[in-house]
């Protein structure tokens, strides 16, 4: 049977070709299904890099540093101030109306009750073995009767002590920065310190009168009012704002004839520069009495009751360096420490009369 089946297929395919047909071709296999092309990842999105911020400039660095530092120094005056508030208890509060109320018959017997009081702040008798203010209150001749105008006050160490003295008999008046001004002026920082200061004591700064100066343009609108202005450590400030001239116009304004101008101030070398050793905290003694004598006034007499040999005067952050401020904290504190505050020179001025026209 398989034999058969293979002659058959012989002699057809035999035939096929005999009749002149071509064996079909090979059946093709079917094409491959088409390949999905593969997913084209999309594009991240470009993201461009912004530009490098300027680098600031010297003026912005200062400024930045400026207001970080005022912010610390804020942020301690705060912490500093509830301690003082809490410090005044219904028997400090008393003590300071006794203080006030009592009529001394001399600066000696009023300073003796004013230094010893319990109303100063603690810490600030430490500084009396530096500043003498006894001596010093007494040199320039002030008086438990005058009117007396305090320039700069600081932080009041001068105005406890002359605020009481005066309190019944005279009158204090101090210049003080306008406490309402710019939030980012350390000007304003120093007048809401000032005026925190004579709130915390009604019964005794109470009767204390204040100028809102501003320090750039001076007016003091009080002519022919005072017997006596004290500048005590003001009068750099005054070189390095450029205003000494104008402060003193304003001086002689407001002090009465043969008024006193009692000067206490840094002390720099006698050939120093007085527009560079300012800016110390340093004025030279000579010229600053012959600028005062060219401006209306007359040296009447110095002391040398706050000088100190152990200043040597070129500290690279200035009379700063010292204590009270200690500016560079405990790097060489002991050192800065035993030299004690700077050396200052201490001027008794008078106010000349005016000069009359044509002479």
């Amino acid at each position: 049977m398989r034999n058969r089946l293979i002659g058959s297929l012989v002699l057809s395919s035999s035939f096929l070709l005999a009749c002149g047909g071509e064996p079909p071709p090979p059946v093709a296999p079917p094409p491959p299904p088409p390949v999905e092309p593969a997913p084209v990842a999309s594009a991240a999105p470009t993201v461009e890099t912004p530009p490098p911020a300027p680098e600031p400039t010297p003026e912005e660095k200062k400024k930045a540093e400026a207001t970080k530092k005022l912010a610390e120094d804020r942020a301690k005056w705060e912490a500093d101030n509830k301690v003082e508030v809490a410090r005044w208890t219904a028997d400090l509060h008393a003590a300071a109306k006794a203080l006030a109320s009592k009529k001394y018959p001399s600066l000696k017997a009023a300073l003796k009750d004013a230094l010893a009081s319990s109303t100063r702040r603690p810490g600030d008798a430490d500084r009396d073995r530096f500043r003498h203010p006894a001596e010093t209150l007494e040199f320039f001749g002030i008086k438990p009767t005058m009117t007396v105008l305090e320039v700069g006050p600081g932080e009041g160490w001068y105005t406890e002590i002359l605020a009481p003295t005066l309190a019944s008999r005279g009158k204090l008046i101090d210049t003080i920065n306008d406490p309402n001004g710019p939030a980012d002026s350390r000007g304003t920082f120093y007048g809401q310190r000032f005026k925190a200061f004579l709130d915390n004591a009604p019964e005794l700064y109470g009767q204390v009168q204040t100028i809102v100066v501003d320090g750039k343009a001076p007016n003091l609108d009080a002519a022919g009012k005072v017997d006596a202005i004290l500048l005590m450590r003001e009068v750099h400030g005054m070189v390095n704002g450029n205003t000494l001239d104008a402060w003193l116009a304003e001086f002689r304004k407001a002090l009465k004839p043969n008024g006193i101008l009692g000067i206490e101030e840094h002390r720099a070398s006698a050939d120093a520069e007085p527009t560079e050793s300012s800016k110390k905290g340093y004025v030279p003694e000579k010229w600053l009495v012959d600028h005062l004598e060219g401006a209306g006034f007359k040296l009447a007499g110095k002391s040398e009751i706050n000088a100190n040999p152990k200043d040597t005067k070129d500290y690279a952050e200035g009379v700063w360096t010292l204590p009270p401020t200690l500016q560079l904290g405990d790097k060489d504190r002991d050192k800065y420490v035993a030299i004690g505050e700077s050396d200052r020179m201490t001027l008794k001025f008078v106010r000349l009369p005016d000069k009359k026209p044509g002479k």
